[in-house]
């Protein structure tokens, strides 16, 4: 009978080898395993062992106590702590109890989880005994459980997280060796102590206050949600506690933390995907156990601060809480916590084959056939046993994601619908009052409650017109509005779609055929008020949005072609302006939206923005050449334009070359000024490109065009340094090619003809110098300054402009030049790197700003990082990160760069 309950088990292959060895070492367990034809308690207790764990397994073969706390599981396992070795042998034997409890079908999981975590406890109380030794630890030492451990609700191979609190500073090496006592029993982990591995083991209660107060992460205070004393002294873990509580529930929990939270969480999702885990990943993956976690834990933060009642720290008693308040929807409390027990539950047989720290699905087939019959899946008719448990736990995965993905925002739509009836309940629930509505909007970035309220009114009926199941996307689309820089100003265009008959029927479509569309729109609208207006101006755009491809610009020739069928098209300069500007919106929200949603980098967003002015350039330079003794003209782009490394905030700097002789020079003049004409309009709001010819010789006193030989003359005898460094970012972007390549051959004579003297050096430092002195508009900040500040893109492009001089590399772009330098010893791999790190940074910020803060009608917010907590805040949640770091990140890369500017530009040796 004994070999049939083997055969049955889960895992006869890993049962069968133990019971031989068993009955080979101790035969009189004959007896105790098998009664007639039955097999006893102990036998099924053994077998159900066996079959799940390989560890468990090996322990029963190797320690006889083992099978006597298998016979005896009403019992407490013994438990010696008076040794190190005798605690941990005691420990193994507990967790037997434990697990055989649970495979069995005793014990539910709370009841596990929290007799894995009193047993974590009392070896760590133990060990504090153990680790003060002979008397040599003085003062007093607590234990504060953490994670898990603090929630009771322990897995069998987790992390036992910990915080030390000492009486005094020196409790760090009592605190060690409570970790070596306890290593020997659990995974013990100090790493969230303040400072993490850094820092020092154990602090005193004023450390701890002190460091909340000043350095703490957000994610910190989350942590404390668990806190609790597990060992040690009680009345200094007490004390802890109570600190711990007053730090975390008298702060309020702003949009700004939320933001870093969800952040953090989506990082570590987005790595889980990375490694093709996703499905498979327990813990960290979509719809898995830390989304329930993390949205229970959100909302404690969120409500816990005047509502003591859900301040809970195991997962399913705050879930539960949470739903009797109705902060959450109790039918969504009811379906995660049989979500939660099921992933638990899972995790749980995961980890007991090897009592390894695991939660990821494994993907051969045998042990995860293992793991299904362990779970009580059944091979059938209709599916095997691993069929049927893939089956599942993909169903259970995408309900709890489905769930998480409303969960913040179904109550309030349900409070919304019900202000105006009498006591405040649906369906005998409660649900969440006014004072509560508001704290939630505002963590998560809503600002005024009343106008969030009016408008999700007035869009749910702007959708529900359409298609009553846009309706149920109403939840989504605030969680996915909620994660943007500015949920107002996202929810507000979102409205101005939904509430106008044809940019609703675009909406309505998209949404109803892809998600992603309506979770990219919901991006888009809340990041930036000129893509939002462009998108309102543009909605045939929302269809496409979805897709990667449709989104690209198009080829040069493309652009060129579909530009000049538009003028073709244009009855006069006004109407041809207006079709220009068109194209140029749409290209602008094309390559807005590839940025903001991170398909392209900042290089590449550069020649994006570039390729298109190039086009328009080239476009509007044919149609001003149709009118009758228009000699040949060639546009030579400078500065970025001319490096293909446009910004959004970029001008396009410029020289116009004509062909023309005598009187014809004065129809060159009257081409380039219809040229400026249809490019700038009578407004910047009318705009399609914005010519800059300030390098121009002679600047603004000087033509707006000359011939070949006129630049030849001005540069051999008037022209100046910085004016020779201007023309190393020469290059011919639109109009006559033959035109454009003598202009070129006549500039790089002049820029490359002789060695660079030092006076000109000193010339081109001194030029510097005057611009770091005067050149910030005095409402940026200099500190933080994107684009003129120390270590920032103009330290960049002027010490790559200076070595291309000094060492005759040739190329208009600042990036190719580097790598140019490196590739000729002219510079070294690691201040390259440098320079290349800032470039980048401060370039994809400053874009960033551009796009996050613009104001009313396109005005640029200036290039420096905002000053207003407000701005700062916004533009730091578009780049995920926060105000703090995105400060700390700018100094990082710009003193970095700065140190290579003084040396390699400035010639200060010891930088």
């Amino acid at each position: 009978m004994l070999r049939a309950a083997a055969d049955r088990s889960a895992a006869p292959e890993a049962v069968a080898p133990v019971l031989d060895r068993l009955l080979d070492e101790r035969p009189e367990l004959a007896d105790r395993l098998v009664s007639g034809a039955e097999t006893t308690p102990l036998g099924r207790a053994l077998v159900c062992v066996a079959g799940a764990s390989n560890a468990l397994a090996r322990l029963c073969a190797a320690d006889p106590a083992a099978v006597e706390v298998l016979d005896e599981l009403e019992a407490p396992a013994p438990f010696d702590a008076s040794s190190p070795d005798s605690l941990a042998a005691g420990a193994r034997l507990a967790v037997l109890r434990i697990a055989a409890r649970d495979l069995l079908g005793m014990d539910d999981l709370e009841t596990v989880g929290a007799a894995l975590a009193a047993l974590g406890a009392a070896v760590l109380d133990a060990a504090v005994t153990l680790g003060a030794g002979d008397g040599a630890a003085t003062g007093a030492l607590a234990v504060i459980g953490m994670g898990k451990l603090g929630g009771a609700e322990l897995n069998y191979a987790s992390d036992v997280d910990v915080l030390f609190v000492g009486a005094d500073d020196g409790a760090s090496a009592w605190a060690r060796r409570v970790l070596q006592v306890a290593g020997g029993a659990f995974r013990v982990d100090a790493a969230l102590r303040p400072e993490g591995r850094a820092g020092p083991l154990a602090r005193t209660l004023e450390g701890y206050r002190g460091y909340w107060d000043r350095w703490a992460s957000a994610w910190e205070f989350q942590a404390l949600l668990k806190a609790r004393p597990v060992g040690g002294d009680a009345d200094l873990g007490a004390r802890f506690a109570a600190e711990a509580e007053e730090v975390l529930w008298t702060r309020v929990f702003g949009a700004d933390e939320l933001a870093e939270l969800r952040a953090m969480k989506a990082r570590a999702e987005q790595l889980v995907t990375r490694r093709g885990r996703a499905g498979r990943d327990l813990k960290l993956g979509p719809g898995g156990i830390r989304d329930v976690e993390f949205a229970v834990q959100l909302l404690q933060l969120v409500h816990g601060r005047l509502d003591p009642a859900i301040r809970q720290r195991a997962t399913l008693d705050a879930l539960a809480e949470l739903g009797a308040a109705g902060y959450v929807a109790p039918e969504d409390a009811e379906a995660l916590a049989e979500q939660y027990r099921f992933l638990r539950t899972v995790e749980h047989r995961l980890q007991l084959v090897e009592q390894e720290q695991t939660h990821t699905v494994p993907e051969a087939h045998g042990p995860r056939r293992r793991l299904a019959r362990v779970l009580g899946f059944e091979d059938g008719p209709g599916a095997a046993a691993v069929e049927r448990f893939d089956d599942e736990l993909r169903r259970r995965l995408a309900e709890v994601r489905a769930i998480h993905e409303r969960l913040y925002f179904r109550p309030l739509l349900e409070a919304f619908a019900l202000a105006g009836e009498p006591g405040g309940r649906r369906g005998g629930a409660v649900v969440m009052g006014p004072e509560a509505i508001e704290r939630r909007l505002t963590a998560f970035g809503f600002a005024d409650a009343g106008r969030t309220r009016a408008a999700v009114e007035e869009l749910a009926g702007g959708l529900s017109r359409s298609n009553r199941l846009m309706g149920q996307l109403l939840p989504l689309l605030l969680d996915w509005l909620s994660l943007t820089p500015d949920p107002d100003l996202g929810l507000l265009g979102l409205q101005r779609l939904a509430t106008q008959p044809h940019h609703r029927a675009l909406v309505v479509g998209a949404f109803r055929d892809s998600p992603e569309a309506a979770r990219r729109l919901c991006l888009l609208l809340g990041s930036s008020r000129a893509l939002a207006e462009a998108l309102v101006r543009n909605p045939e755009l929302i269809s496409r949005i979805d897709d990667d491809r449709a989104l690209a610009t198009a080829e040069r020739a493309e652009l060129v072609t579909d530009a000049g069928q538009r003028l073709l098209r244009a009855e006069d300069d006004d109407a041809g302006r207006l079709a220009l500007w068109r194209l140029r919106q749409d290209q602008f929200v094309r390559t807005a939206a590839r940025d903001l949603l991170g398909i392209d980098g900042v290089e590449q967003v550069g020649a994006t923005l570039t390729v298109v002015a190039e086009a328009l350039l080239e476009a509007a330079l044919a149609r001003v050449a149709e009118r009758p003794g228009t000699p040949a003209l060639s546009i030579v782009g400078m500065g970025r334009f001319g490096g293909a490394e446009l910004a959004y905030a970029s001008d396009l700097d410029v020289l116009l070359v004509h062909d023309a002789d005598g009187e014809d020079a004065v129809a060159a003049t009257t081409a380039a000024e219809a040229l400026l004409h249809l490019l700038h309009g009578p407004s910047p709001a009318a705009r399609v490109a914005a010519l800059d010819l300030g390098l121009r010789p002679e600047g603004a006193q000087g033509r707006l065009v000359r011939d070949v030989e006129g630049y030849r003359r001005y540069y051999w005898r008037w022209a100046q340094t910085w004016e020779r460094q201007a023309l190393v970012r020469a290059r011919p972007v639109a109009g006559d090619r033959d035109l454009a390549a003598r202009f070129m051959a006549a500039a790089e004579e002049f820029v490359w003809g002789a060695p660079l003297g030092d006076d000109e050096v000193a010339e081109i430092r001194r030029m510097k110098a005057r611009v770091e002195r005067e050149r910030i508009p005095a409402r940026e900040d200099p500190q933080f300054h994107l684009k003129l500040g120390r270590g920032s893109l103009s330290d960049v492009e002027w010490t790559v402009q200076l070595l291309q001089l000094r060492h005759g590399v040739r190329g208009p772009s600042t990036m190719a030049a580097l790598d140019e330098l490196v590739a000729r010893g002219a510079m070294d791999g690691a201040d390259a790197a440098a320079l290349r790190d800032s470039y980048r940074f401060c370039e994809h910020t400053r874009n960033r700003w551009h796009l996050v803060g613009a104001l009313p009608g396109g005005t640029p917010p200036g290039d420096a990082l905002p000053t207003r907590a407000h701005d700062l805040s916004r533009l730091a949640r578009s780049l995920a990160t926060t105000p703090a770091s995105l400060r700390d990140d700018y100094r990082r890369v710009t003193r970095r760069a700065r140190r290579v500017t003084e040396r390699l530009f400035y010639g200060i040796e010891d930088a």
